[in-house]
């Protein structure tokens, strides 16, 4: 009777931990940019060839992102010790790094970073607001607001989930 007890209990967590594990959140996964949409004076559509120079892990409650936000591929720095300043903003300026906790109302996900290349996302009380529309493994994130109030012309994203 005592083995059966414990079999029981052993089936039971196993079991919870399984229905955890499943319980996915909605940004939760591996992600990729493959457009991005400017509004605005200079509104277009870009779509990001491959290789994508981006990505996106999220998990319940973190993010971490780095991307190349260029058209072009960056140029090489034949020697970093002697690169111009103009040579260095062409290499480093496109990339983004960024780390930190993200949590989800509704449709709106509020990021707050903990880690970036930028220190301007890292001082007290930052925080970037989106709203999304997900769609099986496709999102769709739109700019909303931050710390210092609304965009006037919002980026959106698309990203599709690669894991």
């Amino acid at each position: 009777m005592k083995n059966l007890l414990v079999i029981l209990v052993a089936i039971l967590l196993s079991l919870s931990s399984v229905a955890a594990q499943s319980k996915r959140g909605p940004l939760e996964g591996v992600w990729q940019t493959v457009e991005v949409t400017l509004s605005g004076p200079d509104a277009r559509t870009i779509t990001i060839p491959e290789p994508r120079p981006n990505l996106m892990i999220a998990t319940s409650r973190h993010y971490s992102r780095v991307e190349v936000q260029a058209e072009r591929p960056r140029p090489m720095l034949t020697d970093p010790n002697k690169a111009t300043a103009d040579e260095l903003r062409a290499v480093w300026a496109p990339f983004v790094g960024e780390a930190g906790t993200y949590e989800v109302t509704g449709d709106v996900i509020t990021m707050r970073p903990i880690a970036a290349k930028n220190p301007a996302a890292m001082v007290s009380g930052a925080f970037i607001m989106y709203s999304f529309k997900l769609d099986g493994n496709t999102i769709w994130v739109t700019q909303q607001r931050n710390q210092n109030g609304g965009f006037a012309n919002p980026v959106t994203i698309k990203a599709v989930r690669i894991e």
